[in-house]
């Protein structure tokens, strides 16, 4: 039985010729099969982290849309708020007015008979001023075309000087606010003369017709 001599390690077999560092730098370089596994766990984790960003972006892209979505439902909310309270204002504005178009109504007939005079011209003057700074406008003018939309009419006549219905008369003026209007204006109407066309041209057809032969003027007599 042999026995092993105590410290002694067994060394790898060395080629002939070579020293004992290219020993070591063979034993320490690693195999083909070794290096190949580092790169294939870099390609599937590049892989995984390509994956990760699709999700991102995809996720990023989704947000982004939901973003737009609720900016532009604030955005009409901010625009139907706004016209609300335009609507709302308007309204409370044309309740006061028609409130007061009587008493505007008595300035008008105070100015007419020339009794706007004094301390009441003043007034009168001054409330005027403060209702077309709420955007009171008053319309209806005599020789104006009639519009059934926006006059209203009291009275009818008929009168050969008109060509189409007019309005001869303001018995009251019409207001309005902007576009809407509060109070049409109380007109009277005139229309053309009914037959005035007719009567015109059987005159002319009449002009044109020629005459029996006079024989006074000349005629052929009879044999």
């Amino acid at each position: 039985m042999t026995e092993e001599t105590p410290g002694f390690e067994e060394q790898p077999d060395v080629p002939s010729g070579a020293t004992e560092d290219d020993a070591e730098s063979k034993a320490a370089s690693p195999s083909p099969e070794e290096g190949a596994a580092p790169a294939g766990d870099a390609s599937a984790q590049t892989a995984g982290l390509t994956a990760q960003l699709d999700q991102v972006r995809t996720a990023l892209g989704e947000r982004t849309a939901d973003l737009q979505r609720l900016q532009a439902e604030y955005q009409n909310y901010r625009r139907r708020v706004e016209r609300d309270r335009v609507t709302v204002k308007e309204i409370a504005s044309a309740n006061l007015l028609t409130e007061l178009l009587p008493t505007l109504d008595d300035i008008g007939r105070a100015r007419e008979h020339g009794e706007l005079v004094g301390g009441f011209k003043s007034v009168a003057e001054s409330l005027e001023t403060v209702v077309a700074k709420m955007g009171l406008q008053q319309f209806g003018k005599e020789g104006e075309p009639f519009d059934p939309t926006i006059h209203e009419a009291l009275m009818h006549s008929y009168a050969p000087d008109v060509t189409e219905t007019t309005c001869v008369a303001i018995l009251q003026p019409g207001y309005r606010i902007g576009e809407r209007t509060i109070r049409p204006a109380r007109v009277a109407v005139a229309e053309p003369q009914p037959g005035a066309q007719t009567v015109k041209g059987e005159g002319t057809a009449d002009e044109a017709e020629p005459t029996a032969p006079d024989k006074e003027s000349g005629g052929p007599d009879e044999g």
